[in-house]
């Protein structure tokens, strides 16, 4: 029985795999909205994983390793595919079969730039699970908050409150300089605060409670919308930390 509850975190962790798995099939079909769903669904059982962990005391090499797996699964190539169908999308109006686009050498070039955010997000784990730290702060972007940016873009579709924001935002170019960009702060070494504080007064925690703060709020006023919003706040936030030696 008790090698059987060692398994629960590597079976909730088996799952987050197959959420990043549907994910990554509704984006390469077009359907945005149900692969952005599965990535949240994804998070969420990321989140219990690890909570199921340290509940049960059941650490593993093989738990840790099937982790860093599932990550780059539900939170590097899912959300490259919505990236790519985004792309399609932005160039042709259309979501194809790859085997059916009619792109020039431009287009396909633009087209892999998609591929990015699950190179650079595998190589932000490698990094990690190469070089292990005590550090009370994670160093670049984690790529769960990757997968929420990419998630939240397909979510949107749902509720096209804002038409003008909406045809910048989806534009080709933005679109690029956005996957340059997160994969790029995904192997940044800047310092990033982590939420998981080691005590709750104030004086530590300023930080995580601002941000906290603001980021509810702009769910309340955003909805949807807000969810990218919250993860710029995040590298904003820890930006200028980072320039001001906020020690995190």
């Amino acid at each position: 029985m008790k090698k059987v509850i060692a398994q629960i975190p590597n079976f909730i962790t088996s799952l987050n795999i197959v959420s990043g798995v549907l994910a990554t099939i509704f984006a390469i079909d077009g359907h945005l909205i149900w692969a952005g769903i599965f990535i949240c669904v994804a998070a969420i059982l990321d989140f219990f994983d690890g909570f199921m962990a340290r509940l049960l005391n059941a650490y593993s090499d093989v738990g840790e390793q099937l982790d860093s797996l599932a990550d780059v699964v539900s939170f590097g190539v899912a959300p490259g595919a919505i990236l790519f169908t985004l792309l399609e999308f932005s160039l042709f109006g259309t979501n194809q079969p790859i085997y059916e686009i009619g792109a020039n050498w431009y287009e396909w070039l633009i087209l892999f730039s998609a591929f990015l955010v699950p190179v650079f997000g595998a190589i932000r784990l490698a990094l990690f699970n190469a070089n292990p730290t005590d550090e009370p702060f994670f160093r670049g972007l984690p790529i769960p908050a990757n997968g929420l940016f990419w998630a939240s873009l397909g979510l949107i579709l749902e509720l096209p409150r804002y038409q003008d924001i909406l045809q910048i935002l989806y534009s080709t170019t933005n679109l690029v300089i956005m996957g340059v960009f997160m994969s790029g702060m995904m192997v940044i070494t800047m310092p990033m605060f982590s939420l998981k504080p080691k005590s709750f007064n104030l004086k530590d925690n300023w930080y995580r409670y601002l941000f906290l703060s603001i980021s509810f709020a702009l769910l309340i006023i955003f909805s949807m919308y807000g969810i990218a919003l919250i993860i710029f706040l995040y590298i904003i936030m820890n930006l200028f930390f980072y320039l001001l030696k906020v020690k995190l």
